[in-house]
């Protein structure tokens, strides 16, 4: 089937395939996108697929109708059925063959989505593959005249698991009482099997672990603050040592400390460093460009090399790749680790600070305070329909004041003083997204509004 170039890319993205419904996704597309990157992979020597998917109530058809297309190809399809993200990952690199994740991860219950990656877990993004699938659906992808592939069931749960445990050994440190909010999403599905086994000394505090893809409580979208409240809270009435909070596909985790205050991605991102430092001195460790300056700090600190990259997955494992860094950051809560093939997983992340706190005796907030040298904004956005020329005046306003300006992903501006921020276009949204850090809370909160003053009021 012939499909109109605009329609495609309204769903094939920079990273993955994303869109509406019954509007923009159905098991018409998804099963030409199966057929697409089964003949990509099938040119690149692969013989079967992995594909999983989440808890929305349209995962289950979408996935099926993808490993029809698949197996038209000529490739077997091996169906994992409910997977996290890094579960599937995992999937991918345990068994060295392309993998397929239907999720949306955080957007809301009417979208779903597809992940797809290479053997060992490599990414399929813009410039490795994703285009050639789209122009393949676009054009109408060619029948495959041999056998058609096989299909089959396995499970890797447990398997998953068990990866996971060898990687950050849990068994020896102090009891730690942990609530955690699956926000409806995967984690429900996971975390049991990971961190809710008999043998090691954790109390799982569940909070929204049934699986429902209307996410009927909250947004699973720990990013944006308000859907951690729950979780606070909760945190602080059990009295928790901590709290970890999940996206919808659970391959980002955020966290709580004991107060019930969030900890900064970028604060997890250098006590993960030092940890993987320990195992691996001199090591590159990957940071994207608006974590805080804290992290490359810190890796140098400790004799490790850090490497600065844009924001975006593909970036950060293509680079993790050419530079064999052992472990990489982004302030969005993605943590990325070699030993899980340069992919990313939120639960090996909260598996990590789980053993850092309880390899000692102080609190969590106390523990994190050494990885917050800085305040930092957050990310802030605004519409604007001009990204070009908005940011263009930012940059002259403050050339006055500028040590240094980079256009590695939108423009990072450094001022004097050390104060630093970055502005970037979103690729899909008519939005600037801004990103500030100075050595206190006044002062990001000063330059943030003289930022955005320039920005909205063009």
């Amino acid at each position: 089937m012939v499909r109109s170039a605009t329609s495609v890319h309204a769903v094939i993205k920079a990273y993955d395939v994303r869109g509406l419904v019954g509007e923009q996704l159905d098991e018409g597309f998804v099963r030409d996108v199966g057929a697409a990157f089964a003949a990509l992979m099938r040119s690149e020597g692969a013989l079967s697929v992995v594909v999983g998917h989440d808890m929305r109530e349209s995962s289950p058809a979408l996935a099926a109708a993808f490993g029809e297309g698949v197996r038209a190809q000529g490739l077997d399809v091996v169906s994992l059925g409910l997977t996290s993200t890094d579960e599937l990952y995992y999937a991918s690199g345990a068994a060295s063959c392309p993998g397929a994740m239907f999720t949306a991860s955080h957007n809301p219950a009417r979208y779903n989505g597809i992940k797809m990656c290479r053997s060992g877990a490599r990414p399929v993004g813009q410039d490795s593959g994703l285009a050639e699938i789209a122009g393949a659906v676009i054009a109408g992808v060619p029948s495959w005249d041999g056998r058609p592939g096989e299909a089959s069931r396995r499970e890797v749960l447990g398997e998953y698991a068990a990866f996971l445990r060898g990687l950050v050994d849990l068994s020896a440190i102090r009891p730690l009482t942990v609530s955690v909010d699956a926000g409806s999403g995967m984690g429900g599905h996971t975390v049991p099997a990971v961190l809710g086994g008999a043998g090691l000394p954790l109390t799982i505090d569940p909070l929204y672990f049934e699986l429902d893809g209307e996410f009927p409580f909250h947004e699973a979208n720990p990013l944006d603050p308000k859907n951690i409240v729950d979780l606070q809270a909760r945190v602080v009435e059990s009295g928790a040592d901590v709290g970890l909070a999940f996206d919808g596909d659970a391959d980002r985790c955020f966290v709580v400390d004991e107060l019930g205050r969030p900890v900064s991605p970028s604060a997890v991102t250098a006590l993960v460093a030092e940890r993987e430092l320990a195992k691996a001195p001199g090591a590159s460790i990957i940071h994207n460009l608006i974590t805080s300056r804290a992290v490359p700090e810190l890796v140098r600190e400790l004799g490790g090399t850090p490497v600065r990259t844009r924001v975006g997955h593909s970036f950060i494992k293509s680079t993790m790749a050419d530079t064999g860094a052992v472990f990489g950051g982004e302030h969005s809560a993605h943590y990325y680790f070699k030993d899980f093939w340069n992919a990313d997983s939120g639960m090996l992340a909260a598996m990590h600070v789980l053993a850092a706190l309880g390899e000692q005796e102080r609190p969590l907030s106390e523990l994190m305070a050494s990885y917050t040298r800085y305040a930092a904004s957050g990310e802030i956005n605004s519409t604007v329909e001009d990204a070009a020329a908005r940011t263009d005046a930012v940059v002259a306003a403050f050339a006055d004041r500028t040590v240094s300006v980079d256009d590695l992903d939108g423009v990072t501006v450094e001022l004097e003083g050390g104060a630093w921020f970055n502005l970037r276009a979103s690729n899909t949204e008519p939005l600037l997204r801004l990103n500030a850090e100075a050595a206190t809370q006044s002062e990001v909160d000063a330059l943030a509004a003289e930022v955005l003053a320039v920005v909205r009021g063009g």
